[in-house]
């Protein structure tokens, strides 16, 4: 069997969840090829240097500095969205057709999918989360979502069957226009759990580890915001930058200790040393700081309704705390730590159900 794994390119979330669906594939024999933008393509060539990668369309995504100017900005450019979709379509079919791919594996590509080979889409968003003000507009955004999915063979939920999971109501709905198979939580960290370094076991040299993700211009505001804020507290801390693209080089600034990247066993020992973890509170970052038992701070991208959702419900369940990046300070930061110091992500439990959807992919492909 040969497959096209193609993550969307809003931020690396999804380029990272993507990571052990490929390795059940490869480890269930299948040949695996990657669809990827230049802004993901280095994380993955770090983490597959062997597989091939296919240079893939790119949605180009910037989201608005204010998140109440998100609608407009989709009304706005909803015609370059729907122009990368169609661009997309053709560029799976040609896949396709020239090297005869048998399954393609879109996370949230829109119209990434093909009529001549299966097409699996992943999301865990089956709710579009809309702000309460334009709450009337959800059930219209389901129905597009809808649309989008029954061009697909199957869809594969990341998270966990039985409600609340992880992403309660947005990942758990009744209804559905194709086969929808839950694949349990999914983090590039899994199987990694007992790797950790003996010198940086347990809570140790760093007080915050902050983790910057995203697309511009939100990443690197996100950055100066945590530089400004980190420098204030006394102790040691460190930065994550997110930019795979610079490779993995560190320097410091005061009593910050800044990595471009890491790799990955390098990153799970340095979240893993950390007293706490600030970072946005996309999907893919709440499931690897739960993996990583992480206590964790999530600061929502403007514009990006989820990460609010995700934040408030993990907070009103007492497993995170979550500061709006508006009021994000040292005096707010240190008043979220004195208010939450029992916070925890519940661990994912070990789980067959990624294991069993590939295999029941390839078996019947």
């Amino acid at each position: 069997m040969k497959v096209l794994v193609a993550p969307l390119d809003w931020g690396l979330g999804h380029a990272t969840r993507c990571v052990p669906v490929i390795r059940e594939f490869l480890n269930q024999g299948a040949e695996v090829e990657l669809a990827v933008v230049r802004s993901n393509a280095s994380l993955l060539r770090g983490i597959f240097p062997e597989l091939r990668e296919r240079l893939a369309p790119s949605y180009n995504i910037v989201y608005p500095k204010h998140g109440y100017n998100m609608v407009l900005w989709l009304v706005k450019n909803g015609a370059h969205l729907r122009s990368v979709m169609s661009f997309e379509h053709r560029f799976a079919e040609e896949m396709v057709s020239r090297y005869h791919y048998d399954v393609l594996v879109s996370d949230n590509r829109f119209g990434f999918y093909s009529r001549k080979a299966k097409s699996i889409y992943m999301t865990h968003q089956r709710r579009i989360a809309f702000p309460r003000v334009l709450s009337a507009f959800e059930t219209l955004g389901m129905l597009w979502h809808a649309s989008v999915m029954k061009r697909f063979d199957e869809v594969w939920v990341p998270d966990l069957p039985e409600f609340p999971g992880y992403a309660g109501a947005l990942s758990h709905v009744a209804k559905a226009p194709v086969p929808v198979k839950y694949v349990g939580a999914l983090s590039r960290f899994s199987g990694m759990e007992s790797e950790t370094p003996a010198c940086l076991s347990g809570r140790g040299p760093y007080c915050f580890v902050a983790v910057v993700s995203g697309v511009e211009p939100a990443r690197s505001r996100f950055e100066k915001l945590l530089r400004e804020t980190l420098v204030k507290i006394p102790g040691r801390h460190a930065i994550i930058l997110g930019k795979p693209s610079l490779g993995v080089k560190s320097s410091n600034e005061r009593n910050l200790d800044l990595f471009t990247h890491l790799p990955d066993d390098q990153f799970a020992s340095v979240v893993r040393s950390a007293q706490w973890v600030i970072s946005r509170g996309g999907y893919s970052t709440v499931m690897d700081m739960a993996v990583l038992g992480a206590r964790c701070i999530f600061v929502p991208t403007p514009g990006q309704y989820e990460q609010v959702i995700l934040g408030r419900d993990l907070a009103n369940e007492g497993y995170a705390a979550t500061i709006d990046e508006s009021k994000f300070s040292t005096e707010t930061l240190l008043a979220a730590i004195g208010q939450n110091e029992n916070v925890a992500l519940p661990k994912p439990s070990d789980n067959d159900l990624l294991k069993n959807a590939v295999r029941e992919l390839i078996s019947h492909s």
